[in-house]
């Protein structure tokens, strides 16, 4: 395949078009496939070659990957997005010519997964050239994935079978991966509708399955609706592949702050496992009560948790942790009428700094209104006056 020459390639492309072989016609645009290495298939100016050759339906996208291993073989990454994104849009003109049939999606996957790939090549380098900003490159991209998104959504009328709907979940997939890129997150929405409203939305492959859960329940978790994101992180976690670790260590690293913020402490025995020692102290200071501890982890990693995007989700364990140091000075207290002074004696220790009677009150105030503490406060008496029944209930059932 290395050194194929132009004749054979485009003799191939025929033949995959011929019999409607839609994962043969992907290797063929591929550059994952060895073809791309043949020096006689890096061609500047193929267009007269292949109209010559193929059928004129694929003219374009073929000649547009010729031009492409070119490019790529010239070192040129910018070049190669720029010709990946007319690649993409003549393949969404060529789905579109072909009425009530989807044999093609796999070449539409193929070409959109290039474009991406390519994308964030050509935007580190225009980035460091300082052509132009961080993202647009990217941005630019998903424009040109949208238009393959829009004649697989019109695809309606056709039959559930051949319907190019299919298509969308790996597209959705991809506008993910971009969007979280360059964080905007907002643009997912109309993604996920789309996909929400489709009768056959549980049918779709597992490992895509996977990608979109996992996506749609960080966005769950930044959304801070944390009983969503539980539940679509747990299922693309439970549904990895048992493999695939380092996948599986990636959806961690979301499904444990949510976990925790829901009251569920994951044991020591699964953060080595998946080599996540960043969380061990975490999960200590928590467990016990410790805000100090949170606080120096929470430092000590802070590159780490920013980089993954949950150093603010981390910071909401502050009042997991509080709760759990007041029901150790409510044992110690001994009583059900507790002073303020103690629960704010207990944040000094604590080290919590430029906190007063006022600022604990508030602390306790929205712990009761979270329903993590049972009672209520006497601000004339500076009293905490809590339940004499399951004070502290459990914290998977606030």
């Amino acid at each position: 395949m290395a050194g194929m020459t132009l004749n054979d390639y485009l003799q191939r492309v025929q033949g995959c078009f011929y019999h409607q072989n839609g994962d043969g016609l992907a290797d063929l645009i591929s550059f994952r496939d060895p073809h791309v290495m043949s020096s006689r298939l890096m061609l500047e100016k193929p267009e007269r070659d292949v109209e010559r050759c193929v059928d004129p339906s694929l003219a374009e996208f073929i000649a547009g990957h010729l031009r492409a291993v070119w490019a790529a073989g010239s070192g040129d990454c910018v070049e190669a997005w720029k010709t990946q994104m007319v690649i993409v849009q003549a393949v969404a003109r060529f789905m579109q010519e072909l009425k009530e049939e989807r044999w093609m999606l796999p070449i539409m996957y193929t070409a959109c997964l290039d474009l991406r790939l390519f994308a964030l090549a050509a935007d580190y380098e225009l980035t460091r050239s300082g052509t132009s900003k961080a993202g647009e490159t990217l941005e630019k991209s998903a424009e040109a994935l949208m238009s393959c998104f829009r004649v697989c959504a019109a695809d309606t009328r056709t039959g559930e079978d051949c319907t190019k709907r299919w298509g969308l979940l790996y597209l959705v997939n991809q506008f993910f991966k971009i969007y979280f890129k360059i964080n905007k997150l907002n643009l997912c929405k109309p993604m996920i509708r789309a996909i929400e409203a489709l009768s056959f939305k549980d049918r779709f492959s597992l490992s895509q399955l996977i990608t979109y859960k996992y996506y749609t329940g960080r966005k769950d978790m930044f959304d801070s609706d944390f009983k969503s994101a539980d539940s679509t992180l747990s299922f693309a976690f439970q549904r990895c592949h048992i493999g695939s670790r380092k996948n599986k260590r990636r959806i961690l690293i979301y499904l444990i702050p949510v976990k925790m913020l829901r009251g569920y402490l994951p044991k020591q025995s699964v953060l080595e496992r998946y080599n996540l020692s960043e969380f061990h102290d975490v999960v200590a200071s928590v467990r016990q009560g410790n805000v100090r501890l949170l606080s120096e982890t929470l430092a000590k990693h802070e590159s780490f948790f920013i980089g993954a995007g949950i150093y603010l989700i981390l910071e909401k364990l502050k009042i997991l942790a509080f709760r759990n140091l007041f029901k150790k000075v409510y044992h110690i207290s001994g009583t059900h009428q507790i002073e303020v002074a103690m629960f704010l004696q207990s944040l000094k220790w604590m080290c919590v700094e430029d906190v007063d009677l006022d600022e604990t009150e508030c602390i306790l105030a929205n712990m009761i209104n979270d329903g993590r503490m049972k009672g209520y406060i006497s601000h004339a008496h500076r009293k905490v006056v809590v339940s004499k029944k399951d004070a502290f209930p459990p914290l998977t059932a606030c």
